[in-house]
């Protein structure tokens, strides 16, 4: 699982299972977080915009997701590095 600094990720009584391995990312470094990549996919359309009710920010998300295919998601959060290292099985 790839994740920023947040303290919150590296909690003394956060349990982690065997089967996961936590792969922290360079401080300040945001362009290598897949969910900025994700975010900045919808982020012009989501900008500058009236939403009446969380409900309307709700289905604009929901409406994202769902024209989002696997592979357009592949291909913006694919970096190598993710499946570079030994760590990974795939």
């Amino acid at each position: 699982m790839v994740l920023d600094n947040g303290k919150f990720h590296k909690a003394k009584k956060l349990i982690i299972p065997e089967n996961i391995v936590l792969v922290f990312l360079p401080p300040y470094s945001p362009e290598l977080n897949p969910a900025e990549k994700m975010w900045a996919k919808c982020k012009r359309e989501f900008s500058n915009k009236f939403y009446n009710s969380l409900e309307d920010v709700e289905d604009f998300i929901t409406n994202v997701v769902k024209a989002t295919s696997k592979k357009e998601v592949m291909s913006i959060c694919g970096y190598s590095y993710v499946f570079s290292d030994k760590i990974w099985t795939i």
